[in-house]
């Protein structure tokens, strides 16, 4: 699953002690294992050598340009849905050619940037887009390239409603029935080429079936446009693999692989994959320190100094995050993460943060350990869709974000400060 292991009841990220290591940079902060990133990244590629995929690699689950300059190092792409997104890509030195862009609503700045910067493909969302994306192209002498994103109306209904995105009534991309008739109005436009069709049916998807529906109908509506003419050469299958929030709760890489590489081998094509989670979910997690112990009814709150702020999975889509104690007894040191545990001297507690919400909470009536002032928790599967969504709400300063290679570890974002907080604020402008 990942290198954050506990030895004789102390929590380790590779060979990094996980408490000295907070001693040093304070609490709350994001670590991530270099040796978890880069395993899960290449495992994933395995599963998939068979058809050579382009792994672009979903900056929107986990952004630092550390990160990225690691994942690029070994071949990435990168999926962006941003301007900001296409910067970090550039910084972090991807090749522009494996960059896909995604987003419903590019502005004109955005499309500018990336057809400047050459980039493998816009994901169309939209005839509306489409029209724009060729006109700009048109304007600056250039020559853009697309990808139809259309909606198999294919879905996980394990998936939360809040990240489903293959349905038909969705904001993204356009209904499978609309792509014949796209093709007939734009198939042949000189300065924005179609030569691609792109799926992305939500995030996590928890099994191979969701994708094996979805490609094979994908699959039937390129064969029409080739059949009519149209030169299509490229699937991008999208991202939305699973992470283990839980022990064996997600099909592993090949698992999907060999259910989908069946499919779409020897048709000419070239693949395209859009990871996130998948990769640098378990990477990941936000160390904490308790604060506070308070009896509330019959209730046990843990009181620590991180919260929605920089963690909102939970408050938003009522997400599990597996959490423990960094020290514990070497009895009680969790061999699976689950969210029921069965080890013995647990108790009943609810984690809470401190913002002034009713939703900033982590566990509810979860058996954990007991737990003093001053004691260290563990949040794991915190590599994705943590740093990037957090914020500064009761202005409270983001964490710093570390990276442990080895015995050694990096500071890769500094801890904000109150002054970085107010930037932008203290000198206002007439306009």
């Amino acid at each position: 699953m990942d290198d954050f292991q506990y030895r004789n009841g102390q929590l380790f990220a590779e060979d990094v002690n996980i408490d000295e290591l907070a001693a040093k940079v304070g609490t709350p902060m994001y670590v991530y294992s270099k040796k978890t990133l880069l395993t899960h990244f290449n495992k994933l590629r395995d599963a998939f050598a068979a058809v050579d995929p382009v792994i672009c690699y979903s900056i929107k689950s986990c952004g630092n340009i550390n990160l990225l300059k690691l994942l690029a190092g070994e071949g990435a792409g990168m999926d962006v849905v941003s301007g900001g997104e296409l910067y970090r890509a550039q910084l972090a030195g991807a090749d522009m050619s494996k960059i896909v862009y995604a987003g419903v609503g590019k502005t004109d700045a955005e499309i500018q940037q990336g057809i400047e910067a050459g980039i493998g493909y816009f994901n169309i969302e939209s005839e509306a887009e489409f029209e724009n994306i060729a006109a700009i192209a048109q304007q600056m002498g250039k020559t853009a390239h697309a990808a139809l994103r259309v909606n198999p109306d294919i879905y996980d209904p394990k998936t939360h409603d809040k990240t489903t995105t293959g349905k038909k009534e969705t904001k993204f991309g356009v209904d499978i029935e609309r792509a014949k008739r796209f093709f007939d109005s734009y198939g042949n436009n000189p300065h924005c080429k179609p030569t691609a069709i792109h799926l992305h049916i939500g995030s996590p998807i928890y099994s191979p079936e969701p994708y094996v529906k979805a490609i094979e109908k994908a699959l039937v509506l390129i064969d029409e446009l080739r059949q009519a003419g149209y030169t299509i050469d490229t699937l991008d299958i999208g991202g939305g693999f699973a992470a283990d929030y839980e022990s064996g709760k997600s099909p592993d890489w090949q698992e999907y692989a060999d259910a989908i590489v069946p499919l779409v081998k020897d048709k000419g094509l070239k693949i395209i994959l859009e990871p996130g989670r998948t990769i640098s979910g378990n990477a990941g997690i936000l160390v904490t320190r308790v604060q506070y112990l308070k009896k509330g009814g019959n209730k046990k709150f843990v009181i620590v100094d991180t919260g929605m702020h920089h963690l909102i999975r939970p408050a938003m889509y009522d997400a599990f995050h597996f959490l423990w104690p960094t020290q514990c007894d070497p009895s009680q040191a969790p061999v699976e993460r689950k969210a029921e545990m069965d080890l013995p001297g647990l108790e009943l507690t609810d984690v809470v943060g401190p913002v002034c919400e009713s939703s900033d909470v982590f566990a509810k009536q979860r058996m954990l350990p007991s737990m003093e002032r001053g004691d260290l928790i563990a949040i794991y599967t915190c590599g994705a869709y943590g740093m990037v969504m957090a914020s500064n709400y009761n202005a409270m300063v983001r964490p710093p974000e570390v990276l442990v290679d080895g015995d050694s570890a990096t500071i890769i974002r500094q801890r904000e400060t109150y002054e970085q907080l107010v930037t932008g604020e203290t000198e206002p402008q007439a306009v």
